[in-house]
């Protein structure tokens, strides 16, 4: 407080972001009233000449533009816009609105089931990485899994499909999608998806344990518009996938880092050895 007995400029700019962090749905202003006193320069230190200052006006969220609303929902994560759109209706049809959601990214395969995101149209950039012990159980052959180790896998094996499924349908303008430890994820999948989504220009893939040389042999049928491929620890494709893809890609960025150096799925031998069709179907 100065010494007029008026709050210095600081004092409040602290005032009102005190406030405003108190209020989620409000918004204080400077903002002249009819009939209101102006504060001259000179009562008020520290403000350059000329300057004058109101008194705080205050106006509700809701008071703004569908401009500014989407601008100030694209600083909020996908759980406090849902919680924020749930204060009105206005609100909630900003949090619809495709224009909000041109980039999604998802940080375990539980966020997948939440009802705190829009696919549509608008969507560009894809990414799900889920780093977790769970993933390291994925990657395990399956004739090799423990009951436990089955159960665990049973929880979440077809979420990332399912979803991948969906933005199939949703999303034709998708543009980038990043997968990582997403182990359940299969060639069918991933080839329906180039398929749905001709604009796709980048496809990073990492430590997918299903992903074989079928998703290449998709890459060079259906990615007409792909310029980037990395299938990183990808322990199912092969040298040979990969020069085929080059050969029939030549402009295609390829990228298979410890790919075709790891140890491949490989059932126990025999006729009549457990997962003796898994390994056929693998190798096709």
């Amino acid at each position: 407080m100065s010494g007029s007995g008026l709050p210095s400029s600081s004092e409040r700019q602290h005032q009102l972001s005190a406030k405003n962090k108190h209020h989620s749905s409000t918004i204080y202003v400077h903002q002249p009233g009819a009939g209101e006193e102006q504060l001259e320069v000179g009562q008020v230190p520290g403000l350059q000449p000329h300057s004058v200052v109101w008194p705080l006006r205050t106006m509700h969220i809701t008071q703004l533009n569908r401009e500014c609303l989407l601008h100030l929902f694209s600083f909020l994560d996908k759980d406090s816009r849902k919680n924020l759109a749930r204060t009105c209706p206005q609100l909630q049809d900003v949090f619809e609105d495709p224009a909000l959601w041109p980039l999604l990214h998802f940080h375990s395969l539980t966020e997948l089931k939440k009802d705190n995101f829009l696919l549509s149209p608008a969507l560009r950039s894809l990414s799900i990485c889920w780093h977790s012990s769970r993933v390291q159980v994925c990657s395990i052959e399956d004739w090799l899994k423990s009951a436990l180790q089955r159960n665990i896998c049973s929880r979440h094996e077809s979420l990332v499909n399912d979803f991948l499924l969906q933005v199939c349908d949703r999303c034709p303008n998708l543009a980038s999608v990043t997968l990582s430890g997403c182990g359940h994820v299969t060639d069918d999948c991933l080839a329906r998806l180039l398929r749905c989504c001709p604009r796709l220009r980048a496809l990073h893939l990492e430590n997918c344990a299903r992903v074989t040389n079928r998703t290449l042999t998709a890459v060079a049928a259906h990615g007409r518009a792909l310029q980037t491929l990395h299938v990183d620890f990808c322990r199912n494709v092969s040298a040979a996938g990969l020069r085929r893809l080059r050969a029939a890609c030549p402009r295609l960025t390829l990228r298979a880092e410890h790919s075709a150096a790891m140890i491949p799925d490989q059932l126990p031998r025999g006729p009549h050895a457990p997962g003796a069709a898994l390994r056929k179907l693998l190798l096709r």
